[in-house]
């Protein structure tokens, strides 16, 4: 499984940018899939999940209300659309993929096998 993300840039506070994370898989409709961002001098951190049919997500408590995970199981894509942006979401933003055709959404680096190479999202004024 191949992960590239894109869609990172400058922007201003208050801004948005929408994500985006194209898979190499014959079946990605059998991944979960979950974006993570890095901060400098930072842990990797968790963001969101959504599961393989993109019926049951779950967001952690600092993006709640503000990015939406969300996927297009024919363009094998999935998507994090990031709104009301605040400096301290500056971070590379990767994806992760596993494979699951469960409800559980892994929150956790180690629950997921596959990483996208990461895009850089800088918000400042």
């Amino acid at each position: 499984v191949q992960l590239q993300a894109s869609g990172g840039g400058l922007v201003r506070p208050g801004g948005s940018l929408r994500l985006s994370c194209v898979a190499s898989v014959r079946t990605f409709s059998s991944y979960v899939m979950g974006w993570f961002r890095q901060a400098p001098g930072k842990e990797r951190e968790f963001v969101a999940a959504i599961s393989w049919s993109g019926g049951s997500t779950y967001d952690a408590d600092s993006v709640k209300a503000r990015f939406t995970i969300s996927r297009d199981n024919a363009k094998k894509t999935v998507y994090l659309q990031v709104n009301s942006l605040k400096p301290e979401d500056t971070a590379v933003y990767y994806c992760a993929a596993v494979y699951s055709s469960g409800t559980y959404l892994p929150k956790k680096e180690r629950e997921y096998l596959y990483w996208g190479q990461g895009t850089q999202v800088t918000v400042s004024s």
